[in-house]
């Protein structure tokens, strides 16, 4: 019987620990690495037998995991590459479709085990949620923001003016004010820092582990 080996790479050691408890007692998987950091991830799969490796999206050393699935890929394309979460950023499942990620799984959210989703990706599946979780961003939900939006809202949270985010998304200065004024409304956030807190601690919009720790932090004082 054929036994398929399992990279976990994710910055939580619990949720490695998880991972890894889903495997025990699995005749045909067995895990063969856990990580906390991709430092040394390509090396591994060049020198090691790797069938599926689980990679959480965002880590500690603010690398990002879309990166090295795309490294990943490129010196051993057999290896299914399942991509996990727990931030419901809206842009991920189509990237990491047209990326040709195998499959893609949120932890909090998802009613299948990640063991289920594995096997069905080993199976030959490209197994994707049809949306991501919806959370609240201050009193809205985020289903109630719209794709633009939230394109506007990501731009806005890396600290651009209203000019540079109308330039990145080649839009009017105004129509990115109307934007942001729509979303305050909606998230009944006074300003434009609230709402880019708002929108960093939700998850709604992908930020860096350091800029995530740093808001939870203020949010905190």
């Amino acid at each position: 019987m054929k036994r398929y080996k399992v990279m976990i790479i994710d910055d939580q050691e619990m949720a490695r620990q998880l991972f890894a408890w889903y495997f025990e007692g699995q005749e045909d998987y067995v895990v063969v690495c856990q990580a906390g950091t991709v430092s040394f991830v390509e090396e591994f799969v060049k020198t090691n037998q790797v069938d599926v490796v689980i990679m959480d999206v965002l880590m500690k050393d603010d690398v990002n995991g879309f990166v090295m699935a795309k490294r990943i890929k490129k010196i051993c394309p057999q290896i299914k590459i399942v991509m996990v979460t727990s931030m419901p950023e809206v842009s991920w499942i189509n990237k990491a479709k047209n990326m040709g990620i195998d499959s893609f799984w949120y932890k909090e959210a998802s009613q299948e085990t990640i063991l289920s989703v594995v096997k069905r990706t080993m199976a030959g599946e490209r197994v994707y949620p049809n949306e991501p979780p919806k959370v609240s961003v201050g009193q809205a939900f985020s289903t109630e923001i719209t794709e633009r939006e939230l394109e506007v809202l990501r731009v806005m949270t890396k600290g651009s003016s209203n000019a540079a985010i109308a330039r990145e998304l080649g839009i009017a200065e105004n129509t990115v004010k109307q934007h942001i004024r729509h979303m305050m409304e909606k998230t009944g956030c006074e300003s434009r820092t609230e709402l880019a807190i708002e929108a960093r601690l939700s998850g709604v919009v992908a930020v860096s582990y350091t800029h995530l720790r740093a808001h939870e932090t203020l949010m905190n004082l």
